[in-house]
């Protein structure tokens, strides 16, 4: 095989080889894409719906909770179809567009997250300039340049990797088209054109991650010198959830990207791809629904709406 354009189709990595555990991997992946679809999409109602959401915080949660049904709707539903039909084969139309869709989707949730860091610090640490900092304008703003800067990524990557010779077969060693998966098929004189992208994309990252680090730094001061303890709580419960979301999506992203190529666990790879992927935009709704009592409730009247509509 000597160069990509004469590739039709990549196979997947399949989670298992007999019948009944791959329908167990298509119920189990299943119950997660459901759970994923039912928690972003209530939550994007109830912000939508309900005007006393319509402030900064829950305009950047609107905007991550649509990013993540878009990054798992791109992935978790070739997997379970695969797993259904016994298959792992991928056209190569397809690979293109699901790197393109989920390294766009990635990217832009990254930089939601970071600037969601920037509106938790301008609450804690300048309430006072809070709102001229954080008005309608500025937030839509913020999100269109999170949303462009993705897809600027995502389209110079896919270029880039897919203009690239593979030489090495078509067998994808992930359950969906992966970038350091199809950086293996390539021909070792060839990595370094991606390499050169992934350096600017790489300090891109670390640029936002450094401010998130600092940010959360002066956020934590500022908030252990709250004197009351109700104060304290209430800073802390609007903070961690978002602490909780960053720490597991870069730990994992970082380890599935950034790893030594000499690091090969097929078996560990497939669960760290799980983890940053699948895990998140399924238990994201979760924590930011589980301490945050505006959410709660306008999720509550919304179910309550919908039950009286039935009946």
């Amino acid at each position: 095989m000597s160069n990509s354009s004469s590739l039709q189709k990549f196979l997947l990595l399949a989670f298992a080889d007999t019948r009944e555990l791959q329908l167990l991997h298509f119920s189990l992946f299943l119950g997660i894409y459901l759970a994923a679809l039912l928690g972003n999409g209530l939550i994007i109602i109830a912000i939508a719906c309900d005007h006393r959401l319509h402030t900064p915080m829950y305009f950047f949660l609107l905007n991550l909770s649509i990013l993540d049904l878009g990054s798992i709707s791109t992935t978790v539903p070739k997997s379970m179809a695969n797993s259904l039909w016994d298959t792992r084969a991928i056209s190569y139309s397809g690979c293109v567009a699901q790197v393109f869709w989920f390294l766009f989707l990635c990217s832009a949730e990254y930089f939601i997250l970071t600037t969601m860091a920037y509106d938790r610090f301008i609450v804690i640490c300048r309430p006072l300039h809070y709102g001229t900092l954080m008005d309608s304008r500025a937030c839509v703003r913020m999100a269109a340049a999170a949303w462009g800067t993705g897809f600027l990524n995502a389209l110079l990557h896919t270029a880039n990797i897919f203009s690239i010779p593979l030489c090495q077969g078509n067998t994808v060693d992930q359950f969906f088209c992966e970038i350091p998966q199809i950086l293996k098929l390539s021909c070792s004189d060839s990595y370094l054109r991606e390499l050169g992208v992934s350096v600017i994309s790489t300090c891109l990252f670390f640029g936002c991650f450094i401010f998130i680090v600092l940010s959360y730094v002066q956020i934590f001061t500022a908030v252990l010198r709250i004197p009351s303890e109700q104060g304290r709580h209430k800073a802390f419960a609007m903070c961690l959830p978002h602490l909780a979301v960053v720490s597991l999506f870069i730990s994992t992203a970082m380890f599935a990207y950034l790893k030594p190529s000499s690091i090969f666990y097929p078996a560990l790879d497939l669960v760290v791809a799980v983890l940053y992927s699948v895990v998140p935009p399924a238990v994201n709704p979760l924590i930011y629904s589980m301490r945050n009592k505006e959410l709660k409730e306008a999720l509550r009247k919304l179910i309550q709406a919908v039950l009286v509509q039935q009946q």
